[in-house]
């Protein structure tokens, strides 16, 4: 689609979501360049903007989105494992319509999750005219075969999903592979030689040096935002820096600046990262013009028992990773999934707000479908989970929520739907194919039970009120089943 036609449509799509129009907007207002940062495992309690205590850790690069833009305290990931929320960001459908329907991961080793004919973010924006860029932690898969080589063309992936670059670490911070991947090939490859060594490939590659990786993936992401100054077309970067993820690997600089530990002190490194990238957009000039969202793939480690043990230190020093929320990541219950989600762009979105609008990270599909001038999708084909919620993003009031219902799997595989003040945890674990599934016993017991929960009276999710409340539980398990049946939950 031409850019001309797309910023009428936008124009018009701003005044039918009821948001204001200043005097001196008299033009259609140009499409933004558009910036999705995903951190790993960070917790809804972990930035200064929800509540994190200042003398344990200190993050005034995100503290200032908030300040200058808009805040959200009922932003949900669709999984409490980073997987699914990655699948959802970039398609706008659930992930557990696909074969990993389990709550699990994608494996180093596994192929690409997303099918190429599958509409995403980036081949979205890229209809409409942007350059696309991705940067940073993938864990998405590679190519088609049951087995990824490494050593040859990684492909397809994301540069067949409607990436023009990518630089990426395959799955976590501390996977097999420790190389990065630039386009279709480990970056630094000199031969097809493995030398595989206890839990490495052996990658005949330079080594990713884990403390420095942070800083090695804001330099790509500031160096590609640097080589779009200058050039008409509006861009789309997609960061995900591998902080806060096991191992918890804080850089020279940020070592020792924190009293809650390494763990605070790689939050610092998170943060550092935002700065860089808040820098180099002022430093072209572009800030004012840039929707950024800033949210995490599922909330922070709680359990004991981490390779290194840092959340547990942090915490211990006073750090409440997630707040008050109950659980974490892996978890049914709200630490798991419940986010920081800040969204900043000063040309359109009021300063210093906050919405308790209820969202979910599988939202950001259709919410910048509307942004570009395409307010409706075709959910046959199309973001088929994805519910338009530019209204709350830019302030816009509302006579009823946005979102009507919300779907949650944990990585047992228990589902759970959210509507309005309700949550309904089915309590039925899965397991992936050719293996048990976990029984309702142990630490985990309670998430393998029915139970309906008020959020609103009770947060801490401590009371099953199912027995009160009969016609809710019918209502939002039929819903669940529903959506499961039918391929898709937007109406």
């Amino acid at each position: 689609m031409p850019l001309l036609p797309c910023r009428q449509l936008l124009f018009s799509t701003l005044l039918a979501a009821g948001c204001a129009v200043s005097s001196h907007a008299a033009n259609p207002p140009l499409p933004p360049n558009i910036i999705v940062i995903l951190a790993d495992d960070y917790g809804y309690g972990s930035a200064g903007s929800y509540g994190a205590d200042p003398a344990l850790v200190r993050t005034p690069h995100l503290d200032r989105l908030a300040r200058d833009g808009r805040r959200f305290t009922q932003a949900y990931t669709p999984s409490s494992v980073c997987t699914p929320t990655r699948y959802a960001l970039l398609t706008g459908r659930y992930c557990w319509r696909t074969p990993l329907n389990h709550g699990g991961v994608a494996n180093t080793l596994d192929p690409l999750l997303i099918e190429t004919s599958r509409p995403t973010l980036a081949s979205l924006l890229r209809r409409h005219g942007y350059a696309t860029g991705f940067v940073g932690k993938w864990h998405l898969g590679y190519g088609t075969a049951p087995r990824v080589d490494y050593t040859g063309d990684l492909k397809p992936g994301p540069l067949e999903l409607g990436f023009d670059y990518q630089f990426a670490v395959p799955q976590n911070h501390n996977d097999i592979t420790r190389a990065f991947v630039e386009d279709h090939r480990v970056f630094g490859l000199r031969s097809a030689r493995l030398n595989p060594g206890t839990g490495k490939l052996g990658l005949d590659a330079p080594e990713r040096d884990d403390p420095k990786t942070m800083g090695d993936l804001t330099d790509r992401a500031v160096s590609w935002l640097e080589q779009q100054a200058g050039r008409p077309a509006p861009f789309f970067l997609y960061f995900a820096p591998v902080a806060v993820h096991e191992l918890i690997t804080p850089s020279a600089e940020s070592r020792g600046s924190s009293p809650a530990g390494p763990y605070g002190d790689f939050i610092h490194d998170l943060d550092r990262s935002v700065g860089r990238i808040l820098a180099a957009l002022e430093k072209q000039n572009t800030l004012a013009d840039t929707l950024i969202v800033f949210t995490s793939d599922n909330g922070g480690v709680v359990n004991p028992g981490s390779r290194t043990g840092a959340n547990t230190v942090a915490m211990d020093a006073g750090l409440k990773i997630n707040g008050a929320l109950r659980g974490g990541k892996h978890d049914i219950w709200e630490g798991g999934f419940k986010v920081p989600f800040l969204a900043h762009w000063p040309a359109r979105i009021p300063a210093g707000t906050t919405s308790q609008e209820m969202i979910g990270l599988v939202d950001v599909f259709a919410t910048v479908a509307a942004l570009v001038g395409e307010p409706t999708l075709d959910r046959a084909t199309t973001a088929p989970d994805s519910v338009n919620v530019l209204p709350a993003l830019l302030g816009a009031s509302s006579a009823s929520a946005l979102r009507r219902e919300l779907v949650l799997q944990s990585a047992s595989g228990v589902y759970a739907i959210r509507s309005g003040p309700w949550k309904w945890i089915e309590g039925i674990p899965l397991a992936p194919k050719g293996k048990k599934a976990p029984t309702a016993t142990g630490p985990k017991a309670e998430q393998f039970r029915p139970r309906l929960i008020n959020l609103e009276i009770d947060p801490g999710e401590t009371t099953d009120v199912s027995a009160a409340h009969p016609e809710i539980v019918r209502r939002l398990a039929e819903t669940l089943q529903r959506y499961r049946a039918q391929g898709f939950s937007r109406e």
